[in-house]
């Protein structure tokens, strides 16, 4: 059964009301047509909640697009979509084609800050954000009273004499959900051992993001990146209105797993007349034990990263250095799963609020 505008609905009796299902829910796959985004393949998907978002195909089946009844979920960046054929892979020029959007993975092989590692220039954040999905599949079907919508692809890593590493993504839905599940497996399909750094780059936006917004979330301490996190650190939580030349501060949080392993947390906006609005991001410790918030209140740049991760962002030689460096063997998977979801009214943000127990944080001082 579905519930949607305030009513439970099996198959029948929905389809006594309309002609075809995508009156009410579907996934439309189409191909973008001006700019730099020409020639994007793009699918949008909607739940029949007022849940709205697109999954960029091109774009490593990143989530560019969200919103929620007509309010946006994330932040878009002055960019705007950008084919990869722009990809700039040197320094920080990935920022060139960084769309923002709900979610930007970073990784497979190299996430983090420019650096060089044994020898190999390594520009910002990886390159799969930027690699186009092959194998696409769209998958729309009752299953008894539910109707099930699902996007999956598989994107690849690879140079000759390097790296052989797939990522085979699925983003499923259903009608009457104002949420998303995302299952996505690493294969190393080479046949030499190689690193795996992966970032969930979750950027949430106006008016998620707004003066009074806070993030909830289970964190038993945090520590600063770097001397600009230093400034305000006990407010690392909090969230002001757009400030001029604003810098970004990083801070790197341990989180608390529930009794099945699961880490949830949400940026909300319970100022709004509506009751608050937000969304939330659960995922499971094990498969990506670090997170990182990334708290920018810049004009324009104004934007929240909730970033669940198996690595930081000091970059891949930094951790190899610490012997933290994450690999995959010839012929090893792993596995990550995410659930991310609305948050409509009080009462939702409530009923999320009662999953966080941590009652103090330890805020520590960046060490250099």
């Amino acid at each position: 059964m579905a519930r949607i505008f305030g009513k439970d609905y099996g198959k029948r009796d929905l389809m006594k009301f309309v002609g075809d299902i995508s009156q009410v829910a579907g996934m439309k796959k189409y191909e973008l047509s001006e700019g730099k985004g020409r020639g994007i393949r793009a699918v949008d998907v909607w739940t029949g909640t007022g849940l709205y978002f697109t999954v960029s195909l091109d774009r490593a089946m990143d989530i560019s697009w969200a919103s929620y009844c007509g309010k946006s979920l994330c932040w878009r960046s002055s960019t705007g979509d950008v084919h990869p054929h722009f990809f700039e892979s040197e320094g920080l020029g990935w920022l060139r084609s960084f769309f923002g959007g709900l979610l930007t993975t970073c990784g497979l092989t190299y996430a983090g800050a420019p650096c060089q590692d044994q020898g190999e220039k390594l520009g910002l954040h990886g390159r799969i954000s930027h690699t186009p999905a092959e194998k696409v599949s769209l998958d729309e079907r009752w299953e008894g009273n539910d109707y099930l919508l699902s996007v999956k692809g598989l994107m690849r890593e690879s140079v000759v004499f390097g790296e052989n590493i797939t990522l085979r993504r699925s983003i499923r839905t259903r009608l009457g959900e104002s949420r998303f599940w995302i299952h996505d497996v690493v294969e190393n399909q080479g046949f030499r051992k190689s690193p795996l750094m992966i970032i969930y780059h979750i950027n949430a936006g106006f008016p998620v993001v707004a003066k009074g917004s806070r993030l909830i979330s289970p964190t038993l301490e945090i520590i600063p990146r770097d001397e600009e996190g230093e400034k305000g650190k006990e407010d690392y939580h909090k969230f002001t209105s757009p400030i001029s030349y604003f810098e970004e501060k990083v801070y790197y949080h341990k989180m608390k797993e529930d009794s099945s392993g699961l880490v949830h947390c949400a940026l909300v906006n319970e100022n709004l007349e509506e009751g608050g609005f937000g969304f939330y991001v659960k995922y499971k410790k094990e498969q990506l034990p670090q997170f990182i918030e990334w708290k920018m209140m810049g004009e324009g740049d104004y934007v929240v990263g909730m970033e669940p991760a198996n690595c930081l962002v000091e970059g891949r030689d930094k951790q190899r250095e610490k012997g933290t460096l994450k690999f995959l063997e010839p012929g090893e998977k792993k596995e990550f799963d995410l659930e991310m979801g609305v948050l409509a009214g009080k009462e939702a943000i409530e009923e999320f609020k009662k999953l966080i127990s941590v009652n103090k944080v330890r805020i520590k001082s960046f060490k250099p």
